[in-house]
């Protein structure tokens, strides 16, 4: 079946495009506009690879049993690795900063730059609960997932730009795991 391969393969790219963006934003020759190109290409690539799949699901016969819960388990870390770039796409059209490797963290000279600190690793568990709630038929688990992660970040989003970030943010994040997880629907379908 096409679809499961693509979407190990999307994986792959993105992990590749994020090693490479870290060299980017390492080297002080690279420009922001550099990293936010290789952020884009990354995505673009990625989310042609997934569209492919999402074609190749529906047209395909439903795949049940244990390649399905393979195809499910692909499918959700599809959703974790690959939205990172997309996500960062979305916060950077929004004027929220993205170029550091660690862009959660506040730099010394700017300190409520960026207020939200972790969002990378909460984002990743975000998109894989999202999705793994979607595959499982839970779709409240999304109404959990929103809930604890709005509490847990109450307090910080008083800060200068901080209700922006986690807005664009989590709207990117769950979007995207809602559409990579529509792919293992198909699958199954």
């Amino acid at each position: 079946m096409i679809p499961i391969p693509l979407l190990a393969v999307a994986v792959i790219i993105s992990i590749i495009g994020s090693v490479l963006r870290s060299r980017l934003v390492d080297d002080p020759r690279a420009t922001d506009r550099q990293v936010l190109v290789a952020d884009g290409v990354t995505a673009v690539v990625v989310t042609v690879l997934l569209a492919v799949a999402a074609i190749g699901a529906w047209i395909a016969d439903p795949v049940t049993g244990g390649p399905y819960v393979a195809a499910a388990v692909l499918t959700v870390v599809a959703a974790a690795a690959t939205g990172s770039n997309v996500v960062r796409l979305v916060l950077a059209a929004g004027g929220i900063p993205t170029r550091a490797d660690n862009h959660d963290d506040p730099s010394d000279d700017e300190p409520d730059q960026t207020p939200l600190r972790g969002g990378r690793i909460i984002g990743v568990l975000e998109r894989a609960s999202v999705a793994a709630c979607l595959l499982m038929s839970w779709p409240a688990g999304l109404a959990v997932i929103l809930a604890v992660k709005s509490l847990a970040r109450f307090s910080e989003l008083r800060a200068p730009r901080a209700s922006e970030q986690f807005i664009l943010g989590t709207f990117a994040s769950v979007m995207w795991a809602c559409g990579v997880a529509g792919i293992g629907w198909l699958i199954a379908m």
